[in-house]
């Protein structure tokens, strides 16, 4: 169980691919199967692959690009759900959110607050979704890891679900078995000093 857990932790200190730099030079995507240069910059040769966000990232297909910096890009989403809806990606590729490394999602998330800020206020809007489609089940179309910020405004009337009225959670024993369960997973993941004991 220990070496299990050392691995995990090892795989996401030191994920496997090139290591961006601070470098403005473009980089291989991990996706990527093309040739690169000692250095990981990307040759201007064959880059075969199908992931939109990949070709993005390499140049070779366009974006209004909002922010970027050595791990993320954040571009405007091409079919938005609000006007200035947009995208943050990595710049390597992770088909889900479960093979990111945490490293690279608290990079995302750390830019959050500075751009969520300038299109919130960029497009007047009151505030903003944060979302991520993990999954086919969940809507996620792009199999690249990427959270969405949704700018909102008062009775926009976005999500059907919200007017859906919501239930509160009965404190029964299905409701313990959930948590059991969640916990369970958690245990078999994380060492056992960060997981919340039961009251």
């Amino acid at each position: 169980m220990e070496a299990r857990r050392l691995a995990i932790l090892c795989s996401h200190l030191n994920p496997p691919g090139p290591n961006p730099s601070r470098d403005p030079t473009l980089r291989v995507s991990g996706c990527s199967s093309g040739s690169s240069d000692d250095d990981g910059r990307v040759e201007p040769s064959n880059l075969p692959n199908d992931c939109v966000f990949c070709k993005i990232i390499r140049g070779e297909s366009p974006c209004l690009k909002l922010y970027e910096d050595d791990m993320c890009l954040c571009i405007l989403d091409t079919n938005p759900l609000s006007n200035g809806h947009s995208l943050i990606i990595p710049k390597l590729h992770y088909p889900t959110l479960e093979e990111t490394p945490p490293s690279v999602v608290a990079a995302m998330c750390s830019k959050v607050p500075l751009i969520s800020n300038a299109i919130v206020k960029a497009t007047d809007s009151d505030s903003f979704n944060l979302l991520v489609n993990n999954g086919a089940a969940a809507g996620q179309v792009i199999f690249h890891t990427h959270i969405h910020i949704i700018p909102r405004k008062e009775h926009d009337c976005l999500w059907a679900s919200e007017s859906v009225r919501r239930h509160t959670l009965k404190l029964d024993k299905e409701a313990s078995q959930l948590v059991s369960r969640v916990r369970q997973q958690l245990c078999s993941l994380l060492p056992q000093e960060q997981l919340v004991q039961p009251s």
